[in-house]
């Protein structure tokens, strides 16, 4: 396998990163470490892929970032996360939300008990009683999400898991923001869902300027849609590279594609195969 790919050049020089996570280190509970010197950066106006198999830290970097840790009993012990140049580590929630970025969080948190509309509407909660912005902002949210217009009377614990997590993705633009952390947003749905909902991601970073930071276990449709991928594995950055670079790779076909030319393999042979992971 290669040499590690390098962080594409700072984007500083020019402007900050919308996000920038310096070696952080998360430990949960005082005593269990997760997190083990993540570094990685988004770049204005960019989809950058998180990936990885289950466990390997993906959610709890995204809830590093927007400080959501400190709800399961985990801090950020070492390192440091900036946005657009100024540390945030040390922020609420709802202080990084007013900055513009706002975490969607894996498994289509929606408050089942509400309609599809008052659920949008929560998001919204930023911006005070300006009645027109929010009418505006509901009309974009059903411009990219026509499903939910027809839904919007319904309450969403009815609602399909692809309508669930539409909601969840709108209610977050209904705060109008800069950067979206999205956690697996595949997970559940049927892939012509998972498609449909990567397209209105893509939509959203072109024609909105939203920059997304997205972890997400489906690394083939994750590397088709991101400008930048990172890997992590137990709690490490184990490999960097432009989308395209990565799902050239041999070893991220045979382990994260699951594209191998060599046939079928015996246990020996996948032993072996792993010592070829250097990042291991």
């Amino acid at each position: 396998m290669e040499a590690r790919m390098s962080h594409p050049a700072p984007a500083s020089a020019v402007a900050p990163n919308v996000i920038d996570v310096a070696s952080i280190e998360v430990i949960y509970n005082h005593v269990i470490l997760v997190l083990k010197g993540v570094s990685l950066a988004v770049p204005d106006g960019s989809i950058v892929a998180l990936l990885g198999a289950n466990g390997a830290g993906k959610s709890t970097t995204l809830k590093a970032i927007s400080n959501l840790l400190r709800t399961e009993r985990g801090e950020v012990t070492k390192g440091q996360v900036r946005c657009r140049g100024e540390r945030v580590d040390g922020l609420t929630p709802s202080d990084l939300v007013r900055r513009g970025v706002i975490q969607v969080m894996e498994g289509r948190h929606c408050f089942g008990h509400l309609t599809v509309e008052e659920n949008l509407l929560t998001g919204a909660y930023i911006h005070g009683g300006k009645r027109r912005q929010i009418a505006d902002d509901l009309d974009k949210v059903y411009h990219y999400f026509p499903r939910l217009k027809e839904r919007r009377a319904s309450q969403a614990g009815y609602t399909s898991g692809g309508e669930q997590q539409m909601t969840a993705i709108g209610r977050a633009l209904m705060s109008r923001p800069s950067t979206i952390l999205l956690d697996e947003p595949s997970m559940g749905l049927a892939p012509q869902l998972v498609e449909e909902i990567f397209e209105i991601v893509r939509s959203l970073n072109e024609k909105e300027k939203v920059s997304i930071l997205l972890a997400e276990q489906n690394t083939n449709v994750a590397l088709r849609y991101a400008h930048y991928g990172y890997i992590l594995e137990n709690g490490r950055v184990v490999l960097d590279g432009d989308a395209a670079h990565l799902r050239q790779n041999e070893d991220v076909k045979e382990f994260y594609l699951g594209i191998g030319g060599e046939g079928r393999r015996s246990f020996r042979d996948v032993k072996h195969y792993r010592r070829r992971k250097r990042w291991l």
